[in-house]
């Protein structure tokens, strides 16, 4: 049965860069703002998470810079109140996950007040001397499959709330090789109860992604389907070509669209000694104190 898409305006976007990430422009305030004017009644940021590799020496440089992410969140704890009766906002990070240092990076951000977090797989392995998901590069099937199962590893820890441009992956495959891995990884992510992103940055820029292939695996496996605008600067809020294309594809293919996240409240889940007790003060992370 078609689940028809109808109305104006987009209810609630969970991707949301800024200027910390390096490669976005734009402060908080004026995503907040540029939302508000589109008519966006909820609002989540999703920066690229600060992650730490440990004692590698290696430096992501598409991240917020790890010592940024109490200045994020206190920004958003702050702006939250400001516009309590405009618009809903959830802070959240767009991470990875890497087998070797999740637990580590899990336990770094536990003191932060964040409320989600979603799984946006850049790179396979632990990132180092790893090539960037959405390169063109040899590999093939192998290849598809590596990330396809690195993805579906990072859904089964149950710490992302959905599957970030699940196609971003580029390799040298046939077209129904790669659908039938994406009717593989939508099956698994719908069984684990998430959805996974049709991804607007990818059609603004008309990147390789989103593929017709994941809309035929959405479809075929029932996966339930969200949009992620990815926004990195303010006013693609305001593009409408883009959500309207987005609407045709939903209807096209008969997928389910799922307009908004029930979001948990990460803070009171966590143990009260990774809390602050005044979310603008200097105190340093506690990271320990999440393992007790």
């Amino acid at each position: 049965m078609f689940f028809t898409v109808q109305g104006k305006n987009m209810i609630a976007n969970y991707h949301t860069h800024t200027y910390r990430c390096g490669h976005g422009i734009g402060t908080e305030k004026e995503y907040i703002e540029a939302a508000i004017q589109a008519g966006i009644r909820i609002l989540g940021f999703s920066e690229h998470a600060p992650y730490w590799f440990g004692d590698t020496g290696h430096y992501s440089r598409f991240r917020m810079p790890v010592h940024d992410g109490e200045n994020y969140v206190n920004t958003l704890l702050s702006l939250r109140k400001e516009y309590a009766n405009d618009i809903e906002i959830f802070i959240g990070f767009e991470a990875e996950y890497y087998p070797l240092f999740f637990q580590g990076f899990l336990e770094k951000i536990c003191p932060l007040a964040y409320d989600y977090l979603i799984l946006g797989q850049h790179f396979t392995g632990n990132e180092i001397g790893e090539i960037y998901t959405g390169t063109p590069s040899p590999g093939g099937k192998e290849r598809l499959q590596t990330y396809v199962n690195q993805c579906l590893e990072g859904m089964k820890t149950g710490k992302f709330s959905y599957l970030a441009h699940p196609d971003l992956i580029q390799t040298n495959v046939k077209s129904s090789v790669l659908r039938g891995e994406l009717v593989r990884l939508c099956q698994g992510v719908k069984e684990l109860g998430y959805p996974v992103e049709i991804n607007f940055l990818g059609m603004r820029d008309h990147r390789a992604y989103p593929t017709v292939e994941l809309y035929q695996a959405a479809a075929e496996t029932g996966c339930d389907v969200i949009f992620g605008v990815d926004a990195h600067s303010p006013d693609v809020f305001l593009d409408q070509n883009t959500l309207k294309r987005a609407r045709k594809i939903v209807n096209a293919y008969g997928l389910h669209l799922v307009k908004t996240l029930q979001i948990r409240n990460a803070e009171e889940e966590m143990p009260k000694q990774c809390h602050r007790m005044n979310n603008h003060d200097n105190a340093p992370y506690n990271a320990s104190a999440c393992n007790e």
